[in-house]
């Protein structure tokens, strides 16, 4: 069950990393992102924000299925343990924001995230 959790939460970065992409595209959902204080597409500095996030959302997806003992990934432990926090600070961000829109979409998202990177760490806290 912890292969598939892990599984799970790789494929929820994989679609934020599409929400990214979109964002910079020029996709109108700044209400939804970096504090929801821009309508319709985001300036070149939230693009970029959105860029960043894209290789620490892989990092994340990536450090977590390595826990879990996805096979050709053998990266060290606090990796995951990195992907956790990195889950857990975006849902509280998240949750904290002044945007509505926000708080109601990526607060709960980025809980579930947080939970699953939780739920792998702890569930092989025992394996070497």
């Amino acid at each position: 069950m912890t292969v598939q959790i892990a599984h799970l939460f790789a494929t929820g970065c994989v679609a934020i990393i599409f929400f990214q992409i979109a964002l910079i595209a020029g996709a109108p959902l700044g209400e939804f992102t970096q504090g929801g204080q821009v309508k319709g597409a985001l300036p070149a500095r939230g693009r970029l924000i959105a860029a960043i996030s894209i290789p620490i959302l892989l990092f994340c997806g990536a450090a977590i299925v390595s826990v879990a003992g996805f096979p050709g990934l053998d990266w060290p432990r606090r990796t995951g343990w990195i992907a956790l926090v990195v889950m857990t600070i975006s849902a509280i961000l998240n949750w904290i924001t002044p945007s509505k829109k926000e708080r109601a979409v990526w607060g709960p998202i980025m809980l579930v995230m947080a939970g699953l990177a939780a739920h792998v760490m702890i569930a092989t806290a025992g394996d070497t």
